[in-house]
């Protein structure tokens, strides 16, 4: 049974920072191509970062250069490292992987940035 449990959200200044996590478990973790999405009140669901199973990064535009994603396979866990924090990054962030599995939705962690 796949299991995905992201945390480490919450509510921080505009150009803080911060880092949240996902552990998986269920999967062979270290084959898979793992992303971070994030989801905005009234908006579609979006891949923001990519990091592929040999360590290749991938990033939405609108956080090249501010966010980093990172993997320890020996822990099944994948971050995301977000600085320079802005209100528009606002989101319930989830990680999955790419392409994406309908039953590897975990229940997020609200990221919150206040102007």
């Amino acid at each position: 049974q796949v299991q995905v449990v992201e945390s480490g959200g919450g509510l921080v200044q505009a150009g803080g920072s911060l880092r949240v996590s996902c552990a998986a478990s269920g999967i062979i973790f270290s084959v898979n191509d793992m992303g971070w999405y994030r989801q905005a009140p009234g908006k579609q669901r979006e891949l923001v970062a990519i990091i592929a199973s040999g360590g290749n990064t991938y990033y939405l535009d609108s956080v090249k250069g501010r966010f980093a994603i990172s993997r320890d396979n020996a822990k099944n866990t994948v971050y995301l490292q977000m600085n320079s924090l802005k209100p528009e990054d606002t989101a319930v962030y989830y990680c999955n992987t790419v392409p994406r599995r309908r039953n590897y939705w975990g229940q997020g962690t609200q990221v919150t940035v206040s102007s």
